[in-house]
């Protein structure tokens, strides 16, 4: 009597070991967002969490202005709680927001940064924009 119980057990052990295989290989394979959709997410939520701080641009760097995938980034400077931090952000996907004959070096930024870690920084966002 104990053969069937043994048969069920094992078969039953055999397909908890299958599904937690298939749910395995389906988490390691699922779609991951990539890099850009993960700065707009970071953006995002430095725009909804962040505080303000008084910054200055310090640099523009429009690599490629005619084509709409280049690079552009926007250097700047701010201080928090008498510590001054200096960043870049990337705003390529974000040219439509900006006017860049508008940008100078040494005009005023308002930057939102993450009070947790002062480094992690924004100027420009999809739902904000400090300059």
């Amino acid at each position: 009597m104990s053969e069937p119980l043994t048969f069920l057990s094992y078969a039953l052990a055999g397909t908890a070991v299958l599904l937690l295989l298939l749910g395995l290989l389906w988490w390691w394979r699922r779609d991951r967002p990539d890099a850009a959709e993960l700065e707009r997410r970071r953006r995002l939520r430095l725009n909804r969490i962040g505080r303000l701080a008084e910054g200055r641009i310090v640099e523009l760097r429009d690599e490629l202005p005619d084509v709409p995938s280049g690079s552009a980034l926007l250097i700047y400077n701010y201080r928090v709680r008498g510590v001054e931090y200096q960043a870049a952000q990337e705003i390529a996907a974000l040219r439509e927001r900006l006017d860049f004959r508008c940008l100078a070096a040494g005009q005023p930024a308002r930057i939102k940064y993450d009070p947790q870690n002062p480094t992690n920084s924004i100027v420009l966002c999809e739902d904000w924009s400090g300059v």
